[in-house]
């Protein structure tokens, strides 16, 4: 007992010198099954320090944490029967005992091996008689060490931390094992073996394998946890029983059954279901659930099939009126049934589904809604057939239906393909009225309709909305407007352009630069066109021919001969070989020059290169040889002309009849002006007032 005293003197003295470390509260319970040590035996290893050596080597300490069962077999206790919970004390033991060793050795520095052990065996006991009274697994439960009358607070702080440790070790230990097992399951295998075989691997599929492993132990411990509370409802309850079937024996039977009074009532985990909502709610679930997993078609046949075998056998010119009517009367079909007819109409027959959609939509079992007209108005839309689009949205109105956005934008898809703007800008402001905001393709649509249709103004007003709107225009948007306004020679509206593909960060590509050179030339600015033509090729693009005959037909408005001539020349340097495009603009130069020399060897060069000469290279070519007065090829001219009448525009009228004015042959003008009218373009006055003088002074061409 001396020996304990000056243990526990050493404790109080020493133990301060420990810096113990924050423990989480452990939930795992101790089981307290384990043999206590005798006051005998314990007095007898005070006494004689020797048997404490053997002692401490029979509980097999290591210096890991983690400890088998095996290697607990000799510990504190000593008995028979080795079951599931002698074994976990035992590595509790085996572990709370390796922890404290080495706090003690830490601590109590001076002294020897044996000190250490009686140290150890005093702690063990104290332990031990805790765990047979229960108070450790309250002491390990609380978040705050109890302090106890044997030990001093330092020392027994420092058990309750040992103990945390040793119970956080069992458990990871625990956890580590059962991961083990469900690593082997077989759907995890199963997972893992498709993921090698989609192509994952390496850290990424171990990473999955644990993932899977730890879902499938989760779900384990819940239905585990399930079967448990499932096994005490029932054992409570058998026991009520036997104490229901006690009591009957001792009360007499009763000839009628109870009276109930009030409703029944009913719960299931906490709900009362007897609440006349949830009635309401299965129902809308009911309803649901019909839409998403609708019911099976009714199965077809007899008189009813060979009446849907010549449905589906319909020609495009045939009525189906009196077949569906048959067909409804054989079968008395629900939507699923004539969703299944229009979808083997839309496969085996698809000239006769939309004609046979249209009669569906008026059948009441059909249960049509919006989105079923807005079906057929986009597949009439995707075939470009506006009167059907419009004759279905008048029916639909009829009907009591009003189109909704996605109606709406249908519409305004089709009106921009076919060209109607009006028609297109205003489906337009109807979304905007729904407070729909439009996207991109709609936007798209618009804008192309506008630009279609020569207005590129309204057009940039979009574009410029969609800015605001923090919605990026795409390239093929500013290029459309881009030659919209170059073909309309709007040098301003280009230069706008120009610029907000700049700041959008687009690349300068060879057709922006041709765009802003045509553009700038058709305004009479050529000094502009020529700093973007130069621009161009110092950003390392080749002219093509058409940009270098934009180029010079810009020098062609300022009468610029010799400039487009030396440019020629540089670019002959570098390797251009001047194309159809740029013959046609120096033929149509030289022509107004009346070079009629030159145009013949230009002409000479265009046949060179094996292509047909374009209309314009004709108009040029009657222009300088009426006003030449070479009636042979100026005749030859105005019959190419002729023959090829529906390609001329009324510029190019106006420009044939008054060359021939010009030249004096005034026949010829007034055939070409009947042709002008017979395709409806109306002459301009001053046209009018050319022939009409050449009538009067010019002399009439001598007949042969």
């Amino acid at each position: 007992m001396n020996l304990k005293h000056l243990i526990f003197r050493k404790s109080i003295n020493h133990i301060s010198k420990l810096s113990p470390k924050p423990a989480s509260t452990i939930s795992a319970a101790i089981s307290t099954s384990l043999h206590p040590i005798s006051s005998v035996q314990s007095s007898a290893y005070i006494k004689n320090p020797k048997p404490i050596s053997p002692f401490i080597r029979r509980i097999h300490l290591t210096r890991e944490t983690k400890l088998s069962y095996a290697s607990v077999e000799a510990n504190v206790v000593s008995s028979d029967s080795e079951d599931e919970d002698d074994g976990t004390t035992k590595e509790f033991l085996s572990r709370f005992v390796w922890i404290m060793r080495g706090k003690l050795s830490e601590v109590y520095t001076d002294c020897d091996k044996e000190t250490i052990n009686g140290m150890l065996l005093v702690i063990v006991e104290k332990v031990v008689e805790e765990m047979e009274k229960g108070g450790i697994q309250r002491m390990v439960g609380s978040k705050v060490a109890i302090p106890s009358q044997d030990f001093s607070e330092d020392l027994w702080k420092t058990v309750w931390e040992a103990s945390n440790m040793v119970l956080e070790d069992m458990e990871k230990a625990r956890k580590k094992e059962r991961m083990k097992q469900f690593l082997q399951a077989e759907e995890v295998k199963e997972k893992c073996r498709f993921a090698g075989e989609v192509g994952i691997r390496g850290d990424l599929l171990r990473e999955l394998r644990f993932k899977w492993a730890k879902e499938k132990m989760e779900e384990n411990d819940f239905y585990e946890s399930l079967q448990r509370f499932r096994s005490g409802k029932q054992e409570k309850g058998g026991n009520v029983l036997k104490e229901q079937a006690v009591a009957a024996e001792d009360t007499p039977a009763i000839a009628s059954l109870p009276k109930r009074k009030g409703k029944i009532k009913y719960k299931i985990y906490g709900l009362d279901l007897s609440d006349p909502k949830w009635a309401e709610v299965a129902d809308k679930i009911h309803e649901k659930e019909e839409m998403l997993w609708p019911l099976e078609p009714k199965p077809i046949s007899g008189k009813c099939k060979l009446v849907m075998d010549k449905i589906l056998s319909l020609k495009k010119e045939d009525d189906p009126s009196q077949l569906l009517a048959e067909w409804i009367q054989l079968l008395q079909p629900t939507r699923v049934d004539w969703i299944t007819l229009l979808d083997k109409l839309e496969q085996q027959n698809p000239g006769i589904h939309l004609k046979v959609m249209e009669l569906v939509l008026g059948e009441e079992s059909f249960q049509t809604n919006v989105r079923d007209y807005t079906k057929l108005i986009d597949a009439y839309a995707k075939e470009d057939r506006v009167e059907d689009v419009e004759r279905i949205l008048r029916k639909m109105v009829e009907n009591g239906m009003m189109p909704d956005s996605l109606t709406i934008t249908v519409l305004v898809h089709m009106y921009s393909k076919v060209g109607n703007v009006a028609r297109a800008n205003d489906a337009f402001e109807s979304l905007r009225n729904y407070g729909f905001q439009p996207d991109t393709k709609i936007y798209n649509s618009m804008m192309m309709a506008y630009i279609n249709a020569g207005e590129p103004r309204q057009g940039e007003q979009l574009l410029r909305e969609m800015e605001t709107r923090d919605i990026k225009p795409s390239e093929e948007i500013y290029m459309a407007l881009l030659r919209s306004y170059a073909r309309r020679g709007d040098a301003v509206g280009a230069g706008r352009i120009a610029n907000s593909m700049q700041f959008a960060g687009f690349q300068h590509n060879l057709e922006y630069f041709a765009l802003l050179v045509e553009a700038y030339g058709q305004a009479g600015d050529c000094d502009q066109a020529r700093s973007n033509f130069d621009n161009m090729i110092k950003l390392g693009h080749k002219p093509d021919d058409k940009c270098t005959a934009n180029m010079i037909a810009a020098y062609e408005k300022k009468n610029l001969l010799d400039k487009a001539l030396n440019l020629l020349m540089e670019l002959e340097k570098d390797g251009f070989e001047p194309g159809i495009e740029t013959y046609t603009v120096l033929v149509d130069w030289l022509g107004r020059l009346r070079l009629v020399d030159e145009t013949e060897k230009l002409l000479d060069k265009i046949a060179e290169l094996g292509e047909v000469p374009p209309l314009k290279v004709h108009v040029s070519l009657c222009d300088m040889y009426s006003r030449a007065k070479s009636e042979k090829k100026a005749l030859q001219a105005v019959g190419v002309l002729e023959a090829r009448k529906d390609e001329l525009g009324p510029n190019e009228f106006e420009r044939i009849i008054t060359a021939l004015c010009a030249g004096g042959f005034v026949q010829d003008a007034q055939r070409i002006l009947q042709l002008m009218e017979a395709k409806g373009f109306a002459a301009s006055e001053q046209v009018k007032f050319s022939l009409s003088s050449s009538q009067v002074f010019s002399q009439k061409r001598p007949k042969k």
